[in-house]
């Protein structure tokens, strides 16, 4: 899918007074890629997105550009909450942006409301909108000027399931139709993989791996996942023992990544006084790929 770079930062970094928020910050972005930007809150992805737009300026590093950012609308964004006019219907707001950006606009604007399911609405003003439809509404805005690359801070957070399906679809079909490039965040891991092509994990304000969706879906990482009394006390004892054991994954029970034998397993718990009711194997999805790179809660 690559053609080479759409960019790329090298030795990123942000600090608001003494505390730093971004550290040394590698990432890169191919051409042609949906680059899921996976992490924790307060893990840095947001701090990236407004620094990659232009929002905030990076203390130190570099962010280097494969296509003509300077051109206006080069870099579509959406981070944070879109600036909609409520009292404006859509196709006068996406008029407002085309003027921000002091483009002249024509009849595109109608095709754009088309390709964003939004063609329909007329006059309506957009604080009649579901939250599905101010979604659209914000990444249609961001779709202004033909952008090369486009920066999408949980487009979906908070969506109903019908919203959610609406803008996968919408983001599906900029990424394969109009071969956009795009940079995408989410709480909803499970949404993200079917989205995304490459992934970034983000932890502590630094890139501790980067992926291809490839990678993380044949990751090939065996996980056995354990039903136990006091499971949190038998999972330190697994741990102390050298096992990689975790309790976030599947709350309520011990997963255990990597190659582990069943029978090794079950006479550990019972020599040490554990009662192991259920067992079960499994493979790492994205959930539990991130989980298992950084630890603690799936939250990202």
């Amino acid at each position: 899918m690559s053609d080479g770079f759409m960019l790329k930062t090298t030795g990123l970094c942000k600090s608001y007074g003494k505390k730093q928020v971004l550290k040394d910050i590698d990432i890169t972005i191919n051409k042609g890629d949906i680059y899921g930007l996976v992490g924790r809150n307060g893990a840095g992805k947001t701090t990236i997105m407004r620094t990659l737009t232009g929002l905030q300026l990076p203390t130190s590093g570099t962010i280097e550009f494969g296509f003509d950012n300077k051109r206006l609308g080069s870099i579509g964004s959406l981070v944070e909450l879109p600036s909609i006019y409520s009292n404006k219907s859509a196709a006068e707001n996406i008029k407002f942006q085309y003027l921000n950006l002091g483009l002249k606009f024509d009849d595109s604007i109608y095709k754009t409301l088309e390709f964003v399911g939004l063609h329909t609405t007329g006059n309506k003003p957009a604080s009649k909108f579901s939250l599905g439809m101010r979604q659209r509404l914000g990444i249609a805005m961001a779709m202004v000027g033909d952008p090369d690359l486009l920066i999408l801070d949980e487009p979906i957070n908070g969506l109903d399931p019908q919203g959610i399906i609406g803008v996968r679809n919408l983001l599906l079909k900029l990424n394969r139709e109009k071969g956009m490039t795009i940079l995408i965040s989410s709480h909803i891991l499970s949404e993200l993989s079917k989205l995304a092509t490459r992934y970034g994990f983000i932890d502590g304000g630094t890139i501790i791996r980067e992926a291809t969706a490839d990678e993380v879906e044949h990751t090939g990482e065996k996980l056995m996942i354990l039903t136990a009394d006091n499971f949190e006390v038998l999972s330190q004892k697994l741990v102390d023992a050298g096992y990689k054991a975790e309790t976030a994954s599947h709350p309520g029970k011990i997963t255990l990544h990597g190659d582990a034998n069943i029978a090794d397993i079950a006479i550990f718990a019972k020599t040490n006084g554990f009662n192991i009711t259920d067992i079960k194997t499994d493979e790492a999805d994205l959930e539990n790929f991130y989980v298992g790179l950084v630890g603690g809660k799936k939250n990202g």
